[in-house]
């Protein structure tokens, strides 16, 4: 059961790594159509379009990423605990 745990967290983890790179890439000129920046934008659109439809930008400031990476973690949190109490 503890390696499904540290699954699940790296797992977790590992997604809130690409939304961190896709905030990135919306700082840095790059090719839209290249395999790696569209698996990474196909990825996290789901999350970050559900919240960018509830939260609009402010301004020129799209604070749905940081919204999306405080659910992520919370969700993280509850789905560990959840695991680990049944681990035991």
């Amino acid at each position: 059961m503890t390696f499904l745990i540290q699954m699940v967290d790296v797992a977790f983890r590992l997604y809130t790594y690409i939304i961190f790179a896709r905030v990135l890439l919306s700082w840095i000129r790059h090719d839209p159509y290249h395999p790696v920046f569209r698996f990474i934008y196909e990825i996290t659109e789901p999350v970050l379009g559900f919240f960018r439809r509830i939260i609009p930008p402010i301004g020129v400031f799209d604070i749905s990423p940081i919204v999306a990476l405080f659910a992520v973690s919370l969700v993280r949190m509850l789905v560990l605990n959840i695991l680990t109490r049944f681990a035991f």
